[in-house]
């Protein structure tokens, strides 16, 4: 950041008064501009036991697969966003079942919160942001395709409680960058 939203002016990386680290503090206005991680919501689409996944028109991950997901829109609910973005990106409507999990990517500062959801009809199509959009049983899943390290995460522990028939209580994690 260089300059402040306020005013104009530019920004100094400090410590303001008061605070513990270091944030960008206007020269000018004294705005303290505080930068928090974003939030991610998603879905599980559910149709007659497969999955609902899409296959990513845009970058970062072009032509890798994933659950329907994005970043949540000011005056919107994780609910309401974990929709929207599965009817964006899969032309797909959903009835939430429940929270699944979440899960916290400290790395590039991202809070996942990824919802279970049943297709309401069977009718999806891919959105603007997806090549194609389609249903996968669990030993179909492109497991060396998808795209981000939390889908994965996603994917294997939703079907590891499936499998054990127990429900799904909600899940936790962090995903951790590792090295290559």
């Amino acid at each position: 950041m260089k300059f402040c939203s306020s005013c104009g002016a530019g920004v100094t990386l400090r410590v303001p008064d008061g605070d513990n680290r270091e944030r960008y503090v206007c020269d000018a206005c004294q705005t303290i501009h505080y930068q928090n991680p974003n939030i991610v919501a998603g879905c599980i689409p559910e149709w007659e036991g497969r999955i609902l996944l899409c296959k990513r028109a845009i970058e970062p991950r072009y032509g890798l697969w994933t659950l329907p997901a994005g970043f949540m829109e000011n005056g919107e609910t994780t609910e309401q966003a974990a929709l929207r973005e599965t009817q964006e990106e899969a032309g797909a409507r959903v009835d939430i079942a429940g929270l699944f999990g979440i899960f916290s990517i400290p790395h590039i500062s991202q809070v996942y919160l990824l919802y279970r959801g049943e297709l309401c009809d069977g009718v999806y199509a891919p959105g603007r942001e997806s090549l194609q959009c389609k249903l996968f049983a669990e030993h179909e899943i492109p497991w060396e395709q998808l795209a981000f390290p939390v889908m994965t995460e996603t994917l294997r522990r939703y079907y590891r409680l499936k499998n054990e028939g127990n429900g799904f209580p909600l899940q936790r994690g962090e995903i951790i960058k590792h090295r290559r």
